[in-house]
């Protein structure tokens, strides 16, 4: 009743301001939604998922304005924060305890970009650069995204490469594409732990996408290491110009039409990703070991793919991760999209995020033990 009284006593300014701060609490509301509803049924919903750090913001906005002249509305913005909490935790973590001493498993996780086989990067040094990085991380178990392997060129023998650098002779690879015979596209796991079984899940579409399992013997355990990359948003060049252009505050042209490609792109990838996490998930629940997911998920913690595939393991990140866990590193969206869950069964001991990458996302790199 308090904020009633306290609304009626606002200038036509400041009511026009609550019924836009009303907007917004409904909009975060729903982003919280996202990650319960699976797009194959109301895609629309998985957008404000993507916006939930931006709707957060907004609403915090309100409450410091609110602050400075009718404290009460500011009650209104902060409730729905304080409801939004158990989502936020996804995005930012505050741990100070490490113990990588008792972890006997070190799992990292990247996406090589293809090593950079077409020169985004515009140097010339990035394959190596690539391969310095993970060497020095030196990982059990390394699990890449966008791979490439060349049969014909030393250059970008990469397997043999990997293999060598980490002294090892276990790997499990599936290309999703190969040209002259020669030249394949897909994802790998390394592992310096003898490989006793490989499956793979693919996902039946044109996109390199796909998911494998590799089932390893560490000490007397038998462990599954899910490897796998979701489907992308595949933006085209002018998308991402015209992105450019509105962060440089430049004239965008055909912004109209633009804008409906970009959405357009968003929404056939949120459903993808739901039906490709619902086919993994029920690979998950068959499983009879110990579980390590590894993968670029191409989508955020608040979105349905993420709830659904970590419903029943633990994030390392919300474990062990510090800061903003962002591992992207392109232009859309800057946020945390790769992930290293495991089993409950499974003690993430230290959490670290490589602080240089030579792609568009960063290394991740999980610490476990068996409890």
């Amino acid at each position: 009743m308090a904020q009633v009284r306290e609304a009626r006593k606002l200038s036509i300014l400041n009511k026009i301001l609550l019924w836009v701060n009303y907007a917004a609490i409904l909009a975060l509301f729903i982003s919280l939604m996202a990650k319960y509803v699976s797009p194959q049924l109301f895609w629309i919903v998985s957008f404000f998922g993507l916006a939930f750090l931006y709707l957060i913001l907004l609403n915090v906005l309100f409450v410091i304005y609110w602050l400075a002249q009718f404290r009460r509305l500011a009650l209104l913005s902060a409730g729905m924060i304080l409801l939004s909490t158990f989502t936020l935790k996804n995005y930012f973590q505050f741990s100070f305890k490490t113990n990588s001493a008792n972890s006997n498993i070190k799992v990292t996780s990247y996406n090589s970009m293809l090593f950079d086989l077409y020169n985004w990067s515009k140097n010339a040094k990035s394959r190596k650069n690539i391969l310095n990085s993970l060497q020095e991380i030196n990982p059990d178990i390394l699990c890449l995204q966008e791979f490439y392997n060349s049969d014909e060129s030393d250059d970008f023998h990469n397997i043999d490469t990997i293999l060598s650098t980490f002294n090892t002779k276990y790997y499990h690879v599936e290309y999703t594409a190969t040209r002259r015979k020669l030249d394949h596209w897909g994802i790998v796991t390394f592992s310096k732990y003898p490989i006793i079984n490989k499956g793979k899940i693919e996902f039946k579409t044109s996109a390199n996408n796909i998911c494998i399992y590799t089932d390893v013997i560490i000490k007397k355990d038998t462990v599954r290491i899910y490897n796998m990359h979701l489907q992308s948003i595949r933006f085209s060049k002018s998308d991402y110009k015209f992105m450019s252009d509105i962060q440089t505050e430049e004239d965008a042209q055909d912004e109209v039409e633009n804008s409906k490609s970009i959405l357009r792109r968003l929404k056939r990838a949120f459903v993808k990703r739901a039906e490709q996490a619902e086919i993994v998930e029920a690979n998950i629940k068959s499983c009879p070991y110990k579980i390590i997911l590894c993968g670029d998920f191409n989508d955020t913690p608040a979105s349905y793919t993420y709830n659904l595939l970590s419903s029943k393991l633990k994030d390392s990140f919300i474990e062990k991760g510090k800061g903003f866990g962002r591992t992207y590193a392109g232009k859309f969206p800057q946020f945390r999209i790769d992930y290293i869950l495991h089993s409950k069964a499974l003690k993430c001991n230290k959490f670290e995020r490589s602080d240089e990458t030579f792609t568009d996302h960063f290394p991740i790199t999980a610490y476990l033990s068996i409890k």
